[in-house]
């Protein structure tokens, strides 16, 4: 692994280079990446669960045999449509369900801290490896070295517009060009006005708290912003798939020198090299 990264500007040419932090030399760990994107997506899941006495509550009892029907329980009384139907047990209409969502039931799944930390640390090395970007469907033919970082710059940015030429500038011209390309869906999320899903596209990694480019952040189709420190994997590999073209800025690349994979990781990518 290169242990220096270019800086580009926001016009895309190279000024000066920097070292690159030591959590890039993580190495690639995709199941360790994989369980702590589950174990973080299932802390937003919302609980559910179903009355009790669902499909229950009705007067319904067995009539037994010799009658050349079924011995399921039925509705009592006669002259109405609910009359005889079966009642109050499960696979027949209007009956309860057999095992139902329970609101009691736990599931949010809990990780180790260090467990956590090796996934976040590998997901954010793995920005470095092209093949893993192209992999994903990011287009970037014209980008030649990895992990992007750029100059401070673009962090001042305002406007959408400013930032949409800084990444033309960059050459992610196609990339934007990929993420307009909205997909159209069918079914319940459509008739619920979710006609369109945009896909992720470029991740751009700020170090100082700005809220003028945060504000930037859903602006372009599948542009995100976000401040590294609250970097996730939940941000790095949307749908458990990595890699996330990510962009850092250099000051996020100079706090990222304080993040440490934990010290058997560490141990070894040193046998590994």
């Amino acid at each position: 692994m290169n242990t220096t990264v270019k800086i580009l500007g926001l016009d895309g040419k190279s000024s000066e280079e920097t070292e690159l932090p030591q959590v890039f030399a993580t190495p690639y760990r995709p199941e360790v990446m994989h369980k702590a994107y589950v174990n973080l997506y299932s802390h937003s899941f919302q609980k559910q669960g179903r009355y009790p006495a669902a499909g229950e509550i009705v007067s319904a009892e067995s009539r037994n045999t010799g009658l050349g029907i079924a011995r399921l329980a039925r509705a009592r009384g006669e002259g109405f449509p609910r009359a005889g139907q079966a009642a109050g047990v499960a696979g027949v209409r209007h009956g309860r369900v057999a095992h139902p969502p329970e609101s009691w039931k736990n599931i949010y799944k809990k990780i180790n801290k260090k467990e956590n930390r090796l996934g976040l640390c590998s997901a954010i090395a793995a920005t470095a490896r092209k093949e893993l970007v192209v992999k994903r469907g990011h287009k970037v033919e014209n980008i030649s070295t990895f992990p992007l970082v750029v100059s401070n710059d673009i962090e001042l940015v305002s406007k959408a517009k400013d930032l949409q030429n800084a990444f033309n500038m960059l050459g992610l011209k196609d990339e934007l060009d990929r993420a307009h390309r909205s997909k159209s869906r069918t079914g319940t999320a459509r008739r619920r006005g979710r006609r369109k899903r945009a896909p992720k596209s470029i991740l751009l990694v700020i170090g100082k708290e700005n809220q003028t480019v945060m504000r930037l952040s859903g602006s372009l189709p599948g542009i995100d912003i976000k401040h590294v420190d609250s970097l996730s994997v939940l941000d790095l590999l949307s749908g458990s798939k990595p890699i996330r073209l990510t962009i850092f800025s250099q000051n996020a690349i100079e706090q990222l020198k304080s993040l440490k994979a934990p010290l058997h990781a560490v141990m070894e990518a040193m046998k590994i090299s």
